[in-house]
């Protein structure tokens, strides 16, 4: 498959892409830098924002809207993925991924200011625009300035740049969260900001201006209106969700009818179906993203209401996961990996199942805590293995006018899989018992249930990943990215 950014190369009669060295050779070394402190700064505020959590909802008097403060930063999220793929297509991917940081910033300081779980949730509302506008124009930086055979190793780096958040993060935010404030977290966090506008700007406008975006259709105006109507129809359900009485019913039959039809038209055909190739592999992005990220969320909370530990403590938990998925990532980009794609994304969802299965065995007052870390780094190594290789696998099967388009569709699938199932999980708590106010240092004054039921769905939903795994096979039984 030929790049745009190959096809342009060559028309200034410089040496093919594919002749160069690695990701970190002179071509690609102030991109390949600047991409990744562009994921540090997103790895660093998600780590930060776990750790947090916990404390900040009961600050708030908010418990019972905890996932919703999760999963209205990928109701946004589902919008502006749309907007950046076609933005990207038509004008390159430096505007949206400039405009994407800037409205994270801004969400950061709203949430940071809030003085009601309500505004919380909005901030983390706007972070989720601003996350969803600067992943997909990393995707398209990817696809159009790498060549193929060094794609998977940009991938391996976007998850070894969660590494240092994964360890300093929760250390961190959990001293900033006991002696300054939890609003620290979010405020301090916006300097950061300067970083990857710093080393990144000039390194992507210098490879703009030699690569231009291939031609693309015009702006869709009628996949725009669908991702809003995804995005009402999701903050819909999930506002449903969390009130769990007749009145209820209306925004929740509401938001089906709004997101259903949305869905089938933003994502490729057949993919809700999981249709062989490119649909399959769609769809599994979502099922990976959601299961996991499920299930994370409510960890630290576990760890701080079931066990007794501090918001720090709780939130060392998740840094195995964070340190396992590079190693995992780093596994999937090694040359012999190429032609074992679906084992690896098969092996990653058993990995994922059995690393939620046995987090919720912390559950049980005799069992270690330390258990529950170690859970989540058999999960980190399957999602790494699993998320970069269907990244991989996506690029392949895209065309480089589609890529914009394509990767937007992988982001939906995953934003769609965390609102889906975050919201599923706050439903699950709130039904169960577990939005009552609690303290955040005393443990146990949170029910065991709502624990239980949110762990033992996202086990099932990972073994339906595997289920489906052997579908990224062509139907000529050819693997699809071979």
């Amino acid at each position: 498959m030929t790049t745009a950014a190959g096809s342009a190369t060559q028309t200034v009669h410089e040496p093919p892409l594919e002749d160069a060295g690695g990701v970190l050779s002179g071509p690609y070394r102030a991109l390949t830098l600047g991409i990744v402190s562009v994921v540090l700064l997103l790895a660093f505020e998600a780590t930060a924002v776990n750790t947090a959590m916990p404390v900040a909802a009961e600050h708030l008097r908010g418990l019972g809207l905890y996932a919703f403060a999760f999963s209205g930063y990928f109701t946004s999220t589902l919008f502006a993925l749309v907007i950046s793929g076609q933005w990207s297509d038509r004008r390159g991917p430096v505007g949206p991924l400039f405009a994407g940081i800037a409205v994270f910033g801004a969400g950061l300081v709203l949430a940071g200011a809030a003085v009601n779980m309500w505004m919380f949730v909005a901030g983390r509302a706007v972070q989720g625009l601003g996350g969803g506008l600067v992943i997909v124009a990393l995707y398209v930086v990817v696809g159009r300035a790498f060549p193929e055979r060094l794609r998977p190793s940009v991938f391996a780096a976007f998850s070894a740049a969660w590494v240092l958040p994964s360890i300093v993060g929760p250390v961190v935010s959990g001293a900033v969260t006991q002696h300054l404030g939890w609003r620290w977290v979010f405020l301090a966090v916006p300097v950061l900001i300067l970083l990857p506008l710093a080393v990144m700007g000039p390194a992507l406008r210098r490879s703009e201006r030699a690569q231009p975006p291939a031609e693309a259709k015009e702006f869709d105006r009628a996949r725009t209106v669908r991702a809003a109507m995804a995005a009402l129809g999701a903050g819909l359900l999930q506002y449903a969700g969390q009130r769990l009485d007749l009145i209820g019913l209306l925004p929740a039959v509401a938001g089906a009818a709004l997101l259903g039809p949305a869905v089938v038209r933003l994502l490729p055909p057949g993919a809700l179906r999981a249709a062989r190739g490119l649909p399959t592999v769609i769809l599994l992005r979502g099922i990976a993203a959601g299961a996991f990220f499920a299930a994370e969320a409510f960890i630290p909370l576990m760890m701080v209401t079931q066990r007794g530990l501090s918001p720090t403590m709780a939130g060392l938990t998740l840094t195995s996961g964070g340190l396992s998925w590079a190693v995992g990532s780093w596994l999937q980009g090694l040359p012999g990996a190429q032609a074992h794609r679906e084992a690896m994304i098969r092996f990653g969802f058993v990995l994922t199942a059995v690393s939620i299965a046995g987090a919720a065995l912390v559950l049980v007052p005799a069992v270690p805590v330390w258990v529950a870390a170690a859970a989540w780094a058999v999960g980190g190594a399957g999602m790494g293995l699993a998320v970069a290789s269907i990244s991989v696998l996506m690029m392949k099967l895209s065309a480089p006018e589609e890529a914009g388009v394509n990767s937007s569709s992988l982001q939906l699938s995953d934003a769609l899989g965390n609102v889906l199932l975050i919201g599923l999980a706050g439903v699950l708590f709130a039904g169960l018992g577990g939005g009552s106010p609690v303290g955040t240092e005393g443990g146990g004054s949170v029910p065991v249930a709502p624990f239980t039921a949110i762990f033992a769905v996202m086990t099932g939903v990972a073994l339906v990943g595997a289920l489906l795994s052997g579908r990224v096979r062509t139907r000529a039984g050819e693997q699809a990215d071979g």
